[in-house]
């Protein structure tokens, strides 16, 4: 938190930070938060005066530091949005979130969280029911809590795959409200429904422009069917998140949420006010061949392609390909569909990546996981370390040229399951390179999915193979 002292024997304002220093930047973060959340009740051209009960505080446009206060002045804290994350490895459930909250507070200072993002391994299984209540005797019960269960935990700058981890991020969120959402699967309204009537299961009103935190049990909840609702339902708003991912079975994952604890459908938050949810989807491809259109399909059987069985393509494409190409499309073979149909030259980022299911050698039909659409232009992609690596860099690197003047105050990372240490075989891969790109100082926390929450070209999916990114930012 960034605080904004005035004293009546000064007529300047004192910015004060935790960590003593605050840049000409944040100078203007903090005057701009006075001029905007603060209402005005006296205007004129040598200045504004603003009023802040029980404080007045005259800006002057001359000197844009400078502040004349009323009788009864006296300390004024601007809030400024801030976000925190860490990871433990401690052998109890307890002992891991005490250690996690211990880490927030030091980071966080006086400053209360009003969300916090958790994940656990599968280790602290037995602790589940527990953790609600954990976090609100730790970290205070004003913080909301949402999180669930993952194969694999993200955190405090590190990455911990099969093996014990708890992660915590948690954000002070003034200016933001904060609505939870819990869903059963018979919570659904139908996919033909008006959206009045999504937005009457979820509770939200679109007039308010939330953003969508969410997470489901993929054994338990259709998730694809309540991204499609959404996007009809909220078109505008951001979705980011995944599918938990510790459990074997039905109803051996956990979700939390505010108080309570759950082993099946889905958690998650609708963020609403002085907060942009910025997403950035890295599907970890890189494109073979030419693009082409779908000239015949059937639902996802992937039929002609400019005329020739797609079998005949792939034939070709092989024929032409290094040994290195030739073993991929052997193992690691993906067909891109660009989903924006206004798009005739796709560049990276452009194509939704789905799984080529299946071939007939007889006819020469692809099976694809995705429903297809005659005159759809698509290309195949090829997927290893290299070009998974190459693709994170290059679409971050692309989010932080687009946004040098909207940093970003804290992010989360949906990752799959078959990234990590699994693709790249060595821990923290992706981390690393958001805060190489991103900023080595913006808090990161997530888990390792069983399905990844996204959009490509402004419409949300579930992904495979790809690490989603919510960043959080400031509207103001």
């Amino acid at each position: 938190m960034l605080r904004a002292s005035l004293a009546k024997s000064q007529c300047s304002v004192h910015l004060k930070s935790r960590r003593g220093i605050v840049d000409r930047r944040s100078k203007d973060r903090i005057l701009g938060v006075f001029r905007k959340i603060v209402p005005p009740w006296y205007g004129s051209s040598a200045g504004i005066m603003l009023g802040v009960s029980p404080h007045a505080l005259c800006y002057t446009r001359a000197n844009p530091e400078s502040l004349s206060i009323g009788a009864e002045s006296g300390p004024v804290e601007v809030l400024i949005m801030q976000w925190a994350s860490a990871l433990s490895q401690q052998n109890s459930l307890r002992a891991a979130l005490s250690e996690c909250t211990a880490s927030i507070r030091a980071s966080m200072g006086d400053t209360a969280a009003d969300l916090a993002v958790v994940f656990a391994s599968s280790e602290y299984s037995s602790d589940y029911a527990n953790l609600p209540d954990l976090m609100a005797e730790l970290l205070g019960p004003q913080a909301l809590v949402l999180g669930c269960s993952g194969g694999g935990i993200i955190g405090g700058g590190s990455e911990v795959e099969q093996e014990p981890a708890v992660s915590v991020t948690a954000a002070s969120l003034p200016g933001v409200t904060i609505h939870p959402i819990r869903l059963d699967g018979d919570d659904l309204p139908s996919l033909d429904a008006a959206p009045d009537d999504w937005h009457q299961a979820l509770g939200i009103d679109p007039a308010d422009q939330p953003q969508f935190v969410l997470l489901a049990d993929p054994m338990s909840f259709p998730a694809q069917n309540l991204l499609l609702g959404m996007d009809y339902a909220y078109p505008a708003a951001a979705k980011i998140g995944g599918l938990a991912s510790a459990a074997q079975g039905a109803r051996q994952n956990g979700l939390f949420l505010g108080h309570d604890y759950h082993d099946s459908g889905a958690v998650g938050v609708a963020l609403s006010g002085n907060i942009v949810v910025e997403t950035v989807v890295a599907q970890g491809c890189r494109p073979i061949g030419s693009p082409m259109h779908i000239t015949r399909s059937d639902r996802n059987f992937l039929v002609e392609l400019d005329g020739q069985p797609p079998l005949n393509v792939l034939r070709n494409l092989f024929q032409g390909a290094d040994q290195r190409d030739r073993d991929l499309m052997q193992s690691s073979l993906f067909l891109g569909v660009v989903m924006d149909a206004l798009i005739d030259e796709p560049q990276q980022g452009d194509f939704l990546i789905r799984n080529v299911m299946g071939m007939d050698q007889r006819s020469g039909v692809l099976a694809i996981g995705e429903m297809l659409k005659e005159g759809q232009l698509v290309q195949f992609h090829l997927r290893d370390a290299d070009t998974s690596a190459d693709d994170l860099s290059a679409v971050l690197e692309r989010y932080a040229v687009d946004n040098r003047e909207n940093p970003a105050h804290g992010a989360l990372l949906f990752s799959c399951l078959g990234r990590g240490k699994y693709l790249y075989g060595r821990p923290n891969h992706d981390t690393e390179v958001f805060h190489d790109k991103v900023g080595a100082a913006v808090p990161l926390g997530g888990f390792f999915c069983n399905g990844e929450i996204g959009p490509v070209s402004g419409t949300t999916f579930l992904h495979g193979y790809t690490s989603s990114f919510g960043i959080f930012r400031p509207r103001s």
